[in-house]
């Protein structure tokens, strides 16, 4: 009897463990557009969380700093980040997780798939530019998810556009409900410092610290001793701004945030290290424990026993030294752990994994578990593809992880001869990893390119000669889509293959395309084959 409970016991605490562990888990994105000063927000959080001594820690080019989550060769030569890095850190009893996206606009596919991956996002805007195009795109994304959203009002040593005309763009553009929860002080030349409303402190800007500034509490604005920190005029402005703030906007409502139907702001300057400690303590006590996932089959909770997962990402050559492929899978529900047999679903296989990693940017830890909100990296010889699912044994497939119908196109050819081989998996690699889309046609074989923007042929033109040795020229093409078929009508279906042979193409799934070279040409097929479905995404 007694042996029994005992055993109930330690399953209950290994229960409640468990539950701690999800509970401790924060994974969220940060999303803006290029130059909004995403990334020096990642690194300055990393900061905080002590996962970094230094900003722009990459230990393997020590003479030219650059950017700690921006590890790929070409994203330090141009200065951008293209592929989604992942890091994790402790801060204050939680585990982190950030996912620092691309913001630039030809890599917004990986963009979409990592905002899959995430519980909650940070929106970064530019003081001076306001609400950019990227940011309404990504931001559009986020709120068809219900994706709660806090916004970061960046460069405040800048001077910039006002703060309370920057909450009406952030209204009115994009469509969020502004709930600011701390204030600025003046800007550019005559920033002060922060008022956080959220804790009913006073935070003073002091540029040239790159350390936690010193908050004084201040409950009553009244309190005289404001003046003596801020100067009269200042103060002045601050009561009567926060007595506006608090008239016009509506007050914090941490049920409506988790909806996404309230949009908490900060502002800070990311560069100086200032505010982010305010929008990262606020961020731990709001932001969402790790949240259901939808498949196919079913709603999967993160309290459940068993583990599932789901590749949202794949990057070859994290490490140029060995030709390592990694998939990142986000962890859904239960335990995942090291040296454990679990399905493949699509390939139907059982697979095990004997040095899952966590990451701090390129630097790689090996980890015996992980669990819901973690992103655990498992290296991969091409077995996975984005969107694959992982679990105990369970048949379930993830939704909402698309391919988009591109809107570039260019033929690739072969530039050296000898070197066909190792063009051949270079390419097959990059697309796995959804850099772009590869078709091939039926008719003649010519292998074409397609991608959202002009840039990523650059990066695999860069990517095939330095990491695979292969080198490719590029032919443009004018097309206007690829649309992938499906079809309820056999006969009219066959018909069709065989009136547009020239212009019926295979992705790498082996899935039909029509490649339409005009908007006319592809209205046209659709008026005439009416029980053919042409589809711009490829998860239909």
């Amino acid at each position: 009897m007694e042996t029994h409970t005992f055993a109930s016991n330690s399953e209950e605490a290994i229960k409640m463990g468990f539950q701690q562990e999800i509970d401790k888990r924060r994974t969220f994105g940060i999303v803006s557009h290029p130059d909004a000063g995403k990334t020096t927000l990642t690194e300055k959080l990393l900061l905080f969380g002590g996962a970094i001594q230094v900003a722009g820690a990459v230990k393997s080019n020590k003479i030219k700093k650059s950017a700690t989550s921006d590890f790929m060769e070409i994203e330090r030569q141009r200065g951008i980040s293209v592929a989604t890095s992942v890091m994790g850190f402790n801060y204050r009893d939680k585990q982190i997780n950030i996912l620092d996206t691309p913001g630039h606009k030809d890599f917004q596919e990986d963009t979409y798939r990592t905002l899959t991956a995430v519980d909650s996002t940070i929106v970064v805007i530019d003081v001076a530019k306001g609400v950019e195009p990227q940011t309404e795109k990504l931001v559009e994304v986020c709120r068809m998810r219900k994706t709660p959203m806090i916004v970061f009002v960046n460069k405040l040593d800048r001077e910039g556009k006002d703060a309370f005309d920057l909450l009406d763009e952030i209204e009115q553009k994009i469509n969020l409900t502004a709930c600011p929860l701390s204030w600025p002080i003046g800007m550019g030349q005559r920033f002060k410092g922060v008022y956080n409303i959220y804790g009913k402190k006073l935070v003073l800007f002091n540029p040239h610290s790159k350390q936690e500034s010193d908050a004084i509490e201040f409950t009553d604005l009244d309190d005289p001793e404001l003046d003596k920190q801020i100067g009269e005029s200042a103060a002045a402005e601050l009561r009567e701004e926060l007595t506006m703030v608090k008239e016009v906007y509506p007050p914090f409502d941490k049920e409506a945030y988790l909806n996404g139907e309230l949009n908490p702001v900060f502002f800070g300057s990311a560069i100086n290290n200032f505010g982010v400690k305010e929008l990262l303590d606020c961020f731990v006590e709001i932001a969402p424990r790790p949240l259901p996932r939808e498949t196919e089959q079913r709603i999967i909770n993160p309290d459940e026993d068993k583990f599932t997962g789901f590749v949202f990402k794949i990057h070859a050559n994290m490490d140029p030294k060995h030709r390592d492929r990694i998939a990142f899978v986000r962890i859904c529900s239960g335990e995942f752990k090291r040296n454990t047999n679990y399905l493949h679903v699509r390939n139907e296989k059982k697979m095990k994994f004997s040095n899952p990693t966590t990451f701090m940017a390129s630097k790689k830890e090996i980890v015996e578990s992980a669990f819901p909100g973690d992103i655990v990296g498992l290296y991969d010889s091409g077995n996975f593809k984005i969107g694959d699912g992982l679990t105990e044994g369970e048949i379930l497939y993830f939704k909402g992880i698309p391919s988009f119908s591109p809107e570039m196109f260019r033929i690739v050819h072969n530039a050296d001869p000898m070197k066909s081989k190792q063009l051949a998996k270079g390419l097959t690699q990059l697309m796995d990893e959804g850099v772009a889309q590869m078709f091939t046609k039926e008719f003649g074989g010519t292998r074409i390119i397609g991608t959202v923007g002009a840039l990523q042929f650059d990066v695999i033109q860069y990517r095939l000669e330095n990491e695979y040795g292969a080198k490719c020229t590029y032919e443009p093409m004018n097309i206007h889509k690829a649309c992938w078929i499906t079809y309820e009508n056999e006969e009219q279906y066959k018909e069709f293959l065989q009136r547009r042979k020239r212009d019926i193409a295979v992705d790498k799934e082996g899935n039909k395309v029509f490649i339409a070279e005009s908007a006319w040409q592809l209205r046209t097929m659709q008026e005439n084959y009416p029980e053919v479905g042409f589809h711009f995404t490829s998860d239909f």
